[in-house]
């Protein structure tokens, strides 16, 4: 809950900070929250104005105020826990994206040296370093140029022309998401919604061709998580093996560990390639799944699952 502010200047940076949210506050809520008058409150949203914030009047029954596009920049006006998470979301920026390493340590630096004393501790508690796990998160980080443009699409409803893979589609772009620290672009092609890995897209030229959304079939993290044929690859583990579960893909899909590959075989049956450290580990994984097995391999796969019946009380 704000604190009662009672200067102006602070009190302008209050009512900027409420109306940086993107939300439409009547005047009621303003005034409660600021505990002002009305003619204050209009000299407050005035002195916006006159420093070059486009404050827009909403008129109607949930009318009142909010903050329109093509005015100044807003400052940074955070409370104490969005501050702190600032800090904490530039450190693992770079964890999945390049191109911005030098941009979010700045930004980082500049919100480190805006916080109070008391709470850089807090965000001193969260410095961190991240380290991408090769193994459980095989994709590098993507180029920041490429998700501008295709999150430009996106958000333009203009249709993409790309590569993924060696397929080359037309698609018209819905969703960018971010699952297991992978990128994935949720898409309506020729063949229906489909979900392509980022880190295998390669854009053509620009189209200027608008598209009507679609209604998704469901949610689209959901999606992604159950989609097999989502252009992902086995991770580099040691040991890499593949085997039938009677299991339907898209179950397979939503639970497999990262670097899996999941491939449909028939309506109830997938083969699921992944890796692990060793054999008898990777035969573990696959029985974690409780499902019937056919077709294992290679070899050492096998024996695993002979050395793990053995190993059973």
């Amino acid at each position: 809950m704000l604190r009662p502010v009672t200067t102006t200047s602070a009190r302008t940076l209050t009512l900027l900070s409420l109306l940086g949210t993107g939300r439409t506050y009547s005047g009621r809520e303003l005034r409660e929250r600021l505990e002002v008058s009305e003619r204050t409150l209009r000299r407050d949203v005035d002195t916006l104005r006159a420093l070059g914030y486009a404050v827009e009047p909403v008129k109607g029954v949930h009318g009142g105020y909010r903050l329109g596009p093509g005015g100044a920049i807003a400052p940074i006006v955070f409370d104490e826990d969005q501050a702190v998470a600032t800090v904490v979301a530039l450190q693992i920026a770079t964890a999945t994206l390049v191109g911005i390493e030098e941009s979010a340590r700045r930004a980082r630096d500049t919100v480190s040296r805006a916080l109070p004393r008391r709470l850089q501790h807090t965000a001193d508690a969260f410095t961190v370093t991240v380290v991408p796990n090769q193994w459980e998160f095989p994709a590098e980080p993507i180029d920041a140029d490429l998700v501008e443009q295709v999150g430009r699409a996106v958000r333009q409803h203009r249709t993409l022309r790309l590569e993924h893979g060696e397929e080359q589609l037309r698609v018209e772009p819905h969703h960018l998401v971010v699952w297991a620290a992978r990128w994935y672009l949720v898409a309506h092609g020729e063949d229906g919604w489909r979900v392509l890995r980022l880190d295998r897209v390669r854009l053509h030229a620009p189209t200027n061709a608008r598209f009507e959304p679609r209604a998704l079939p469901e949610d689209p993290v959901d999606l992604v998580r159950r989609t097999p044929d989502r252009g992902d690859h086995p991770a580099p583990w040691p040991c890499l093996g593949s085997a039938d579960l009677a299991l339907p893909a898209p179950t397979v899909s939503e639970f497999a560990p990262g670097g899996a590959v999941v491939e449909a075989v028939s309506p109830t049956t997938c083969r699921l390639t992944m890796g692990a450290w060793s054999w008898i580990g990777l035969a573990g994984l696959y029985l974690t799944f409780g499902a019937r097995l056919s077709r294992v391999e290679p070899t050492p796969l096998r024996d695993a699952f002979a050395e793990a019946r053995t190993l059973t009380p």
